[in-house]
């Protein structure tokens, strides 16, 4: 199968990109028109335009910072994918499977029912970062850190995390907040305005941008820790640094989306099967196919049983499921 080329894939992806965050503002039970999300923007810009304040505020104070975190948290979330499937050679390996998000999931409730909501980013990150060393720490008992051993690790450690986040619920959760963290563990945009906005874009700038840099030691990762080493790679110093990053940027994400399946486990794998394994390309393209897909998932969510929302990870995963099978039996016919 003829692969397109990175370069042309990635222009037609942020074309792709632009376009959907100024259309997703416009759809709406309020019908915003384009050029009415451009005067809102120039004008809070000081560069001019105006605009009824009603109008002005559906764009600037709610659809557009949303818009906004759902483009970052998808663009994070494939990225941490994409990374963790390289290090530990697993394609089924993602920030759920090992532990990352359920860990961020469970300092955040905790914080949440506390109602310490300032501490929510420091909580998600402190819980993201705790799983991830109880992941690593269970994988290596032996002496020895296998991407088999990892990733069945992680699944004790989500799986644990899970557990004590129910019982946590259960035990101090009251009236209608069962409702509300039950929505933000399925994963919610909601509630996002400007901070949540800023928390996901400085994450995926400070965190995911030199993740994405580190494609060529990723590609290292790939024929093992031998020949990494053997390339110059320092593979254990590497390692560490690489999750510990990735942790940062779950921790990060989790506290302003909740737990959103599927981006970071799927994603990547798909653009795997489009433009082959090199990581400088499947990187970047990874996380503009992440963040365009999470735009109009979340879009979906808070318009198609309006005035009911659903939690956009139940829409991530009813349209990512059939979409991935699709794209395996494409290849299956192809090869």
């Amino acid at each position: 199968m003829r692969r397109p080329l990175p370069l042309l894939a990635g222009a037609l992806l942020t074309v792709a990109l632009v376009a959907s965050v100024l259309l997703a503002i416009t759809i709406g039970p309020a019908d915003i028109r384009p050029d009415e999300v451009w005067s809102s923007v120039g004008r809070h810009l000081g560069l001019g335009g105006e605009l009824p304040s009603l109008r002005d505020a559906i764009v600037w104070e709610l659809r557009l910072p949303r818009v906004l975190t759902a483009a970052a948290v998808g663009a994070g979330l494939a990225i941490a994918g994409a990374v963790m499937q390289a290090l530990t050679r697993n394609q089924l390996a993602d920030p759920y499977l090992l532990g990352l998000s359920s860990g961020a999931s469970l300092g955040a409730v905790a914080v949440l029912l506390l109602g310490i909501t300032v501490l929510l980013p420091v909580a998600a990150f402190a819980g993201a970062a705790l799983a991830l060393v109880a992941t690593l720490a269970l994988a290596n008992t032996s002496g020895r850190l296998s991407p088999s051993r990892t990733v069945l690790a992680g699944v004790a450690v989500s799986a644990l995390a899970g557990a004590v986040t129910s019982f946590v619920i259960f035990w101090t959760a009251t009236g209608d907040s069962y409702r509300e963290i039950l929505g933000w563990l399925l994963g919610s945009l909601s509630g996002a305005r400007w901070p949540a906005a800023a928390i996901a874009g400085v994450a995926v700038l400070a965190v995911g941008v030199p993740l994405i840099l580190a494609g060529r030691r990723l590609d290292a990762f790939a024929f093992g820790d031998v020949s990494a080493a053997s390339l110059g790679v320092d593979v254990h110093r590497t390692r560490w640094v690489l999750l510990g990053a990735t942790a940062l940027l779950t921790g990060a994400l989790v506290s302003v989306s909740g737990s959103i399946g599927f981006v970071g486990l799927v994603l990547p794998h798909a653009v795997r099967l489009a433009v082959g394994p090199g990581h400088r390309a499947l990187l970047p393209l990874s996380a503009l196919v992440g963040a365009v897909f999470l735009i109009w998932a979340d879009t979906l969510a808070r318009t198609v049983f309006d005035p009911r929302e659903l939690p956009v990870g139940i829409v991530t995963a009813l349209i990512g499921g059939p979409v991935f099978a699709l794209l395996l039996a494409r290849r299956r016919v192809a090869a």
